[in-house]
């Protein structure tokens, strides 16, 4: 008889170990779950499954907890778990001039205020500092992958990979002499070591960023193109902001500035164009061939009046469009994403007289899995599925500015905050917990950034 009930009782082990769950590293849950998936599936009562630096499953907080168990465990009863938010485009170190030149056009800002401010502050250390301040400000609102274009990016590279946030980051090109390299061979020189330092890096995508057309010597912009195709690494510019730009190259080219970067070569390859301001039907149907990537900026847009994009044609064509913040040195002032989505939605709606115009989904779509269709890492990033890396963020339901919800994309858009974000994971990793950053120490930043105030003041004889 004891034989027979050891026998059973082995036939049994199998299916006792395939019951048994299987350990990962992290299980967060939420009321709401919005995945951004192919089904734009939003499940209540979720959770989400990690092990290492990707997600394992994603499915009911039931089903979740019977099939897994975790060394951590987040439960956000009262809260929106959500993909992290995607910043197309940005130039974190900018902090440090944070309301330095308000109110005026792109041009008078750029050649009378930043670009003198730039060659009297920015250095190396300059770099280090604002990109804290800007990687604080980004992930306590929900950023957790940043697009990047500013100078001394190897130092930009080193303080996000400690903050640990993931970024494609751009080392700047220009053609007059810049606070890094004096000369554009010597920039795209120090790109190309830049391609090699961060070749396969978890978290950063090193890229070169000429400046725009308008800036950028034609030679110099197909040398940008060609070391990034060298490499396989992408190429970021901006793009048909002003009516200026689009103006002076229609007149001095005979053709738009996308029609002439195109005739150029130099959307032929992974590129990121910012703005997308002033596109012609034409203009459109060329990124669309190129499959270029575009950013839509709306608060910069707005606050340096330079116009207002398409985005709703833009996206009908499939062109992928995300939404970013730009600097924050007067172009907008913040780096909070929840309100670009806001601020897009209802700017496209303003400006076509269709309230049905962008609607709120579609402007989660871009700050999420749009966004990393721009940056060409939708296989990574920008939705909560399986394998993809583990970039997701809970936003609570808490306030009193929160409450009903009868719609989570409507309450992501037209309600919510960046305030309202508890809590972020990238890659796995977390980097914000209880709306309080583990990966930086805000309060050397802050004084920091006070320091820089009174140093940039003095330099520019400002009182």
């Amino acid at each position: 008889m004891r034989r027979i009930c050891s026998f059973v009782w082995l036939l049994n082990v199998p299916a006792a170990l395939a019951q048994a769950p299987t350990p990962v590293d992290a299980i967060w849950s939420a009321r709401w779950v919005v995945t951004m998936d192919a089904q734009r599936r939003v499940i209540k009562n979720a959770a989400v499954a990690v092990a290492g630096d990707h997600i394992v499953d994603v499915g009911s907080r039931a089903d979740i907890d019977r099939r897994y168990s975790a060394r951590q465990r987040l439960d956000r009863p009262d809260a929106i778990l959500a993909p992290g938010l995607i910043n197309t485009h940005t130039h974190a170190a900018m902090s440090l001039f944070r309301g330095i030149a308000d109110d005026m056009n792109l041009q008078e800002w750029l050649t009378k205020y930043i670009f003198p401010a730039e060659a009297k502050n920015v250095d190396r250390e300059f770099v280090r500092w604002g990109t804290r301040l800007a990687l604080l400000e980004m992930a306590l609102s929900g950023t957790t992958t940043y697009a990047d274009m500013y100078y001394f990016e190897d130092t930009v590279a080193e303080v996000t990979k400690q903050a640990g946030l993931r970024g494609v980051l751009g080392e700047t090109v220009i053609g007059f002499p810049a606070p890094d390299y004096k000369t554009p061979q010597a920039s795209l020189a120090a790109t190309e070591q830049f391609f090699k330092q961060y070749a396969n890096d978890p978290l950063i995508v090193p890229a070169v960023a000429p400046h725009a057309i308008y800036t950028v010597p034609n030679d110099v912009l197909q040398a940008a193109r060609a070391l990034a195709n060298r490499y396989h690494k992408p190429l970021e510019i901006h793009l048909a902001e002003t009516k200026t730009e689009n103006d002076e190259s229609l007149a001095k080219r005979k053709l738009t500035p996308t029609a002439a970067l195109d005739l150029l070569g130099v959307l032929n390859g992974w590129t990121l164009a910012a703005h997308g301001v002033w596109l012609s039907d034409a203009d459109m149907a060329i990124l669309k061939r190129r499959d270029t990537g575009l950013a839509h900026n709306p608060s910069s847009n707005m606050k340096l009046a330079s116009g207002v994009a398409r985005v709703g044609k833009i996206l009908s064509l499939g062109i992928p469009m995300g939404l970013g913040t730009d600097g924050v040195a007067g172009s907008n002032n913040d780096h909070n994403m929840m309100e670009e989505m806001d601020l897009a939605a209802k700017l496209q709606k303003v400006t076509t007289g269709d309230p049905r115009a962008l609607p709120a989904e579609e402007a989660v779509e871009m700050a999420t899995i749009t966004g990393a269709r721009a940056l060409h890492m939708e296989k990574l990033i920008g939705s909560l599925e399986k394998n993809k890396r583990a970039d997701m963020i809970t936003i609570s339901l808490t306030g009193a500015h929160a409450v009903p919800l009868y719609n989570v994309y409507s309450q992501l858009v037209y309600a919510l905050k960046g305030s309202d974000v508890t809590d972020v994971m990238v890659n796995g990793r977390p980097i914000v917990r209880d709306r309080r950053m583990l990966t930086l120490d805000a309060s050397p930043i802050l004084l920091k950034a006070a320091e820089y105030q009174e140093r940039v003041k003095k330099s520019l004889g400002m009182h």
